[in-house]
């Protein structure tokens, strides 16, 4: 088991509405659709275990009750659960800014992963691809073969150079947002407080090419649950992650 994540506090954002997700899963929010048995919060429990997290707060907001709950009901030795709740939607950036105020986020810098995506890599390039850096924030890029159905991420000298949106028309791999960054200390301190506002869009995207660093991991399998087809595929990746 590694230690990478040890001394760092690790947010998972799990408060959207999953509106594309609600038809197939009316009654649960994505954190917890049941994937090859399981709900799937446990199987990003998993990885994040093995890469050494003891401490993950997450930022809740749609049916926290029921996330609390399960994690109430299903505690790990070695992890410690906090769970903050928004008090409207706040975006990805808006709940961060709100847990940060709040003082359940301290450590710089704070791992942030997506609660409706799942990857396996090794985090400790990831943390050392930070360190090196001096970024305001490093994110984890992946290679998938439908990158079409994402967002596509232009990297150069270790940095994203440019996003480029969503094409239904392209074909072919390219590197995407994992949804895996850490995000230093000066940038959470810069969200502006209780407002709505998109990590990706209003932050990332708009920031000077080069402030943020990226590691690609090009071997590393990836799944996200946003939609009733991708979580009906889910089980797949994740089944052979299981332990």
């Amino acid at each position: 088991m590694s230690e990478t994540l040890a001394d760092l506090d690790v947010a998972v954002l799990a408060g959207g509405l999953g509106t594309r997700l609600a038809g197939a899963l009316p009654d649960l929010p994505k954190v917890l659709a049941p994937v090859a048995g399981r709900a799937f919060v446990e199987h990003l429990l998993d990885w994040l275990a093995r890469e050494g997290a003891r401490r993950v707060v997450f930022l809740l907001g749609h049916r926290a009750d029921a996330v609390r709950a399960h994690l109430a009901a299903h505690p790990r030795a070695g992890m410690r659960f906090e769970t903050v709740v928004e008090p409207a939607p706040l975006g990805t950036g808006g709940a961060l800014a709100h847990a940060r105020a709040a003082g359940a986020l301290g450590t710089d810098p704070v791992l942030t992963v997506n609660g409706d995506t799942f990857v396996d890599a090794d985090l400790a390039p990831l943390r050392a691809t930070h360190a090196a850096a001096h970024a305001a924030a490093t994110m984890l890029c992946v290679r998938v073969p439908d990158a079409g159905r994402y967002g596509r991420i232009e990297i150069a000298g270790g940095r994203v150079a440019r996003f480029v949106e969503k094409d239904a028309a392209f074909r072919g791999d390219a590197a995407i947002n994992a949804g895996v960054y850490l995000l230093g200390a000066d940038l959470l301190g810069s969200l502006p407080r209780d407002r709505a506002l998109s990590l990706e869009r209003d932050v990332f995207e708009t920031a000077p090419a080069g402030t943020i660093a990226a590691y690609l991991d090009p071997g590393a399998r990836f799944v996200d649950i946003g939609t009733p087809e991708s979580w009906r595929g889910a089980g797949a990746v994740v089944a052979r992650d299981t332990p």
